[in-house]
């Protein structure tokens, strides 16, 4: 098919002229409105006014300017159904055989807060219309309906001469519906927040990027988003599936801290191995390393500071895949990137989803994304003794780190540092002893050090255990039928325990 006749009606002009340039070297005839066809007058090019064709203006402040069977009939017609070809002869209705056309920007508009007759008015008509109906035909015409394909088609439209073949309309076809889909799903969540008139699964997201594999080798993989409103790449190798899901892993435990106070997590199979705070981001790194070295190596590292360059010397002494900082000193990053496929990230501090979907049986399960931390105040002292001020401290961050960690887990800590924790056991028993062996292994005395639960202990063996190993505070959600028993044994062994009614699964 060989371009003839286009309608060309766009929001957006940029990349536009050398398009307008080529289809009038090419001898196409140019159908356009409004501000597109002012646009291409100023470049001294003939143009149609959609007016003209229809015999009729655009109405109503512009709301329907290109709803009319004389645009539409052109695009929608068979050219090889005799009844099309007989009613467009009719009605004087002249065939298109390229739609350019993009939406106003619904999205963009949303995000800048605008009011609500500003986002209703940004809710294209024509627009989707146009796409929606030249995709259809896409067996005699051709839709470019976005902004980001008109590098592709000026390139195709140039070499091979205005003549595009029925794989390559098809193509863009396909990429239509993408973009029109996309546009109806912004709208419906739009409205859906405000009403709650629909419970439906409806999500989409148009940047894609291939990953090297998925989990494994074997498996494909996909990251739909933009990760350039999250980091910066600064170095390294290509990321990987297993890099996303770990940084995501070491972002939300790291936006547990205040940031004016230095912070390092350790990062291994979404688990921390590591989490410290310190004095210094050196120091920070040095306890949080201390904690498991053995199993932060190839490890995802994340700092809430300027990594400096003292912390950068430090670092470069050991093996990690990925580094995510929001800052570096110059001469830190140089050291950093003297190995060229280690990862160094820049974080930018953009708003991140609060709900959160995967894939299960033969659906989707979606949740709110766990974002309760407890505080204080959320604390219930159910023993004799109550916790010291530094105890209290001590249990909020383990509970912060336990929070974040596989189930069944236990966290034993001190107020600034995970000293061990047990991680994904089908027994909160078993995942208490691979935490003192992991504490023991690696040179820590559990004495006056605290234990988190991330969900109630059914019997009182967990304390028992703890109380024997050093442990001194407990904090736990409670909610057991037999939480007396642990109670109990906490006030005959002098052992302070809060509950917070609050558990944190993780699966």
């Amino acid at each position: 098919m060989k371009i003839q006749s286009a309608l060309i009606s766009v929001f957006y002009k940029d990349g536009l002229e050398e398009i307008i340039r080529t289809l009038h070297a090419q001898n196409v005839k140019i159908y356009s409105t409004g501000g597109t066809q002012q646009f291409i007058e100023s470049l001294g090019i003939p143009v149609v006014a959609v007016e003209n064709l229809t015999s009729y203006p655009a109405i109503l402040g512009g709301r329907v300017k290109t709803l009319h069977p004389k645009v539409f009939g052109g695009i929608l017609a068979r050219r090889n159904f005799p009844q099309d070809q007989k009613d467009l002869t009719q009605y004087e209705i002249p065939t298109i055989d390229l739609v350019i056309v993009d939406l106003y920007p619904f999205e963009e508009t949303l995000q800048k807060g605008s009011s609500e007759a500003e986002i209703i008015e940004k809710i294209d008509i024509g627009g989707i219309s146009l796409i929606r109906a030249a995709a259809k035909n896409f067996q005699d015409v051709l839709i470019i309906a976005s902004k980001n394909q008109y590098a592709h088609f000026l390139e195709l439209l140039r070499k091979q001469n205005g003549e595009f073949t029925l794989e390559q309309r098809k193509y863009f076809a396909t990429q239509a519906f993408a973009i029109s889909s996309h546009y109806d799903t912004a709208i419906f969540k739009y409205f859906n927040s405000q009403t709650q008139a629909q419970i439906a699964f409806k999500e989409s997201i148009l940047e894609a990027r291939v990953l090297r594999y998925g989990e494994n080798p074997h498996q494909k993989g996909y990251f739909f988003g933009n990760l350039q409103e999250v980091f910066d790449q600064l170095n390294g190798k290509e990321l990987s599936y297993n890099n996303l899901v770990d940084i995501d892993a070491a972002i939300g435990l790291l936006d547990e801290f205040e940031l004016h106070i230095p912070a390092c997590v350790i990062i291994k199979h979404t688990n921390a191995c590591g989490c410290a705070l310190g004095e210094t981001t050196l120091q920070a790194y040095q306890k949080a390393l201390a904690a498991d070295p053995v199993s932060a190596f190839g490890g995802i590292i994340g700092i809430n500071q300027t990594i400096d360059k003292a912390t950068a010397d430090e670092l470069d002494k050991f093996f990690f895949e990925v580094l995510i900082a929001p800052r570096y000193e110059t001469e830190a990053l140089e050291k950093l990137k003297s190995k060229k496929n280690r990862i160094i990230l820049q974080r930018k501090f953009t708003h991140l989803p609060t709900w959160q979907f995967r894939t299960l049986l033969n659906g989707v399960v979606m949740q709110e994304k766990d974002l309760k931390t407890e505080t204080e105040t959320d604390l219930r002292v159910v023993t004799q003794k109550a916790p010291t001020p530094q105890e209290i401290k001590a249990l909020l961050f383990a509970c912060k780190v336990a929070k974040h960690t596989k189930s069944n887990t236990i966290v034993l800590a001190n107020e600034t540092q995970l000293l061990a924790s047990g991680t994904g056991q089908t027994s909160r028993v078993d995942a208490l002893r691979q935490a003192i062996a992991k504490a023991e292994s690696f040179g820590f005395s559990l004495r006056g050090a605290v234990m988190a639960s991330d969900a109630f202990f059914p019997f009182p063996d967990c304390v028992e255990i703890a109380h024997k190993a050093g442990i001194t505070a407990v904090i736990q959600p409670g909610g057991s039928i037999r939480d007396q028993e642990s109670i109990d044994y906490c006030n005959q062994n002098g052992l302070a325990m809060v509950f917070t009614g609050i558990r944190h699964f993780r699966h």
